[in-house]
């Protein structure tokens, strides 16, 4: 009997990898870097649609792509393809935040350039993430340095939009990883770098999330829409680091419908008049 179960929970695996669909987007050295694709259902590829990627949070020390597993499902259920990254990172890899930054814009880049293969509309790409994975979301549209040299930069790693977790924003010296960051903050920190023609945004942050400040936080909203760049933070009061989470379940329905809301505003997605986040159209 043992034999036979554990014989069926191999096929069961086999059968749950070879439905994932992976995709190699950069390699260096030995380190291979994926993309886990969620499509549409009934998905098909004489259209287009928009696209999402998400940078998982973790300090840029570790973590993985399975953070943000449901958002994506979530959002594929709306019509949009969705990629869950992979990047290096120092626990896994012994690099830099730096690093981590080349390898979300090398991801972006890869999306957009092989948009025809994905069906996906490149002028409709949102990038997503979590604490560092925010920061990495949104360094791809706000950052211009920390490119790999073996990327092509005649395509854009600029996203469309933003959709940002309690993200790391300030770099700075009162900010989240000066001490691995440095100087260096000048040309890697969002809050330090915002200007006319970033990318719309939409940011959710608990009140008593320590990590980053909430005044780093509401000065950010505010000197974005003051140069022009529309941003919109959603405040969630009493809520810690983490809290849009799956496990915290009602306010994982209500940060996917607040960027759903957001989204639509934009034109990506129809909106429609439901906050379940698994409902049909």
């Amino acid at each position: 009997m043992k034999a036979i179960i554990t014989s069926a929970l191999f096929l069961l695996f086999i059968s749950i990898c070879a439905a994932q669909e992976l995709v190699l987007y950069k390699q260096v050295d030995t380190a291979k870097l994926y993309l886990e694709l969620r499509y549409p259902d009934n998905f098909d590829r004489e259209k287009t649609y928009p696209a999402m990627v998400f940078f998982f949070g973790g300090g840029w020390n570790g973590g993985n792509r399975n953070q943000f597993y449901e958002q994506a499902n979530y959002f594929a259920k709306r019509g949009i393809v969705c990629f869950l990254a992979d990047y290096r990172t120092k626990k896994s890899d012994g690099v830099s935040p730096f690093e981590c930054v080349k390898d979300a814009k090398s991801a972006v880049r890869f999306i957009r350039k092989n948009a025809e293969k994905f069906s996906i509309d490149p002028s409709k790409l949102i990038a997503s993430g979590g604490s560092a994975g925010g920061h990495l979301a949104a360094a791809t549209g706000m950052i211009e340095l920390y490119n790999e040299e073996t990327d092509d930069l005649a395509v854009s790693c600029v996203p469309n939009a933003l959709v940002l977790f309690n993200p790391v924003i300030d770099n700075g010296p009162a900010g989240y990883g000066f001490e691995r960051i440095g100087e260096a903050y000048k040309d890697f920190s969002p809050l330090h770098n915002v200007q006319k023609g970033d990318p719309p945004t939409i940011f959710f942050f608990g009140t008593v999330d320590y990590t980053t400040t909430l005044e780093s936080m509401k000065y950010f909203e505010m000197v974005m829409n003051k140069v022009g760049s529309q941003c919109k933070l959603k405040l969630y009061e009493g809520e810690k680091h983490g809290f849009f989470n799956y496990k915290n379940l009602a306010l994982f329905k209500d940060t996917v419908w607040e960027a759903d809301q957001f989204l639509s505003s934009l034109g990506f997605i129809k909106a429609v008049p439901s906050g379940d986040p698994y409902f049909k159209e």
